[in-house]
């Protein structure tokens, strides 16, 4: 079996991924949202909960904002993250929902929409985005959009498809030359009967049509039950358009759930063909990783904290998979031991190994026992106003 400590630096104990700006606040269902105590008020609060979070965990140094809902002077954010250790991950566009004041609706669609001056403001929108980004250090944008129908006959499936590309390829043009686009796939929500980015298969057209800085994102959520998510992986990396994660866990599809929670051999799994990838040397392997999470009933800090915990694990133990043993029962097709190897470093018990990282990079052993005794939580909630209850959605 390979020993961890034998891995590189930044191989494992320097592994990191970004969290999301909205992650830190309270989420909802489609019907209703239940606000927790000290919800921040904005994206400099955001920014304080994200600086806890990689404090204790050392481990989510970069956030990544959405806007319109993060928007703020770029100076005035850069400032915010440098004075709290903080980088910028990928820019996230929002043409799912409308904005007070924008002049076109999204109810119909935004980068496929039927109407062009639709589709020129959602574009827009993204250039928006990729201006923000120039100036706090971002290099990617992630593209997700709610576009799709609830009824046959909507929509004509090629037509939209169409303006979709159409709409992307403008948005491709205006990235600079050391950034990414990641398109993301997602079965359905908001729209049931048809959605214009659904599978990993058209997602994979998307980004070999629109270029070499387009890559598919792949959010773990996103996938029927029962999907083979990691052999997904493999597919994209094995053909270069792996761009990067949103990591979560789901029961029945886009439950935003933490990382872990309800299949975390899955995610050893993942990580299993990510190990793998690295240690082939496959060329240009440099995925993002950023959690994605809509917390409902728990402590958002608490949630990231543990989800970062969690992916953290899962790549430890897929670093002690014995590549050289399990490359030879596949060779001769034992597939009782070649499963084996694999479960062999699932069950490998990485705790204190991940624990005495932290430890080591001036985190908490206990990140969660130190969160609850730090009494951050109290103390937010007595200096934020206490947030009202909404309606459903993300934020």
């Amino acid at each position: 079996m390979t020993s961890i400590s034998k891995q590189s630096p930044a191989t494992w104990r320097s592994f990191s991924f970004a969290v999301p700006s909205w992650g830190v606040g309270t989420g909802g269902t489609r019907f209703a949202r239940f606000p927790g105590t000290g919800e921040p008020r904005g994206i400099f609060d955001k920014l304080d909960d994200c600086a806890v979070i990689n404090q204790l965990t050392r481990a989510t140094p970069n956030v990544s904002l959405h806007i319109p809902w993060d928007k703020a002077d770029a100076r005035e954010l850069k400032a915010k993250g440098d004075a709290l250790g903080l980088g910028f991950d990928a820019m996230n566009s929002n043409t799912f929902s409308d904005t007070p004041g924008q002049a076109h609706s999204y109810k119909y669609g935004s980068l496929s929409h039927t109407d062009a001056a639709t589709r020129a403001q959602a574009v827009e929108h993204n250039l928006e985005c990729i201006e923000i980004g120039k100036a706090i250090g971002s290099k990617a944008l992630t593209v997700w959009i709610g576009d799709g129908s609830n009824f046959p006959g909507q929509s004509n499936f090629t037509k939209a498809f169409e303006r979709y590309l159409a709409s992307m390829a403008d948005i491709y043009k205006a990235l600079p030359d050391d950034w990414k686009l990641y398109s993301e796939h997602k079965m359905y929500e908001p729209a049931f009967y048809s959605t214009i980015v659904q599978d990993w298969g058209t997602n994979y057209l998307i980004a070999q049509t629109l270029g070499p800085k387009a890559y598919c994102l792949v959010d773990l959520g996103h996938h029927a039950p029962n999907t083979n998510i990691e052999m997904i992986v493999a597919r994209l990396i094995q053909f270069g358009k792996l761009g990067g994660f949103h990591f979560n866990d789901s029961k029945y599809g886009d439950d935003d759930l933490d990382a872990g929670a309800i299949d975390p051999y899955r995610l050893f799994l993942v990580f299993n063909e990510l190990v793998d990838a690295e240690q082939r040397g496959v060329n240009d392997f440099n995925p993002a990783h950023m959690i994605d999470q809509s917390h409902n009933v728990t402590d958002p800090i608490e949630s990231l904290i543990n989800s970062a915990n969690e992916i953290r694990r899962a790549y430890a133990q897929a670093l002690l998979v014995d590549r050289k043993a399990l490359e030879g029962y596949q060779q001769d097709n034992d597939a009782l031991m070649a499963s084996e190897t694999l479960k062999r470093a699932y069950r490998a018990d990485v705790e204190p190994i991940l624990a005495e990282a932290r430890r080591r990079a001036g985190g908490a052993i206990d990140p969660i026992a130190a969160y609850r005794a730090s009494g951050y939580r109290r103390q937010v909630a007595a200096e934020r106003p206490a947030s009202v209850a909404g309606g459903g959605g993300i934020i």
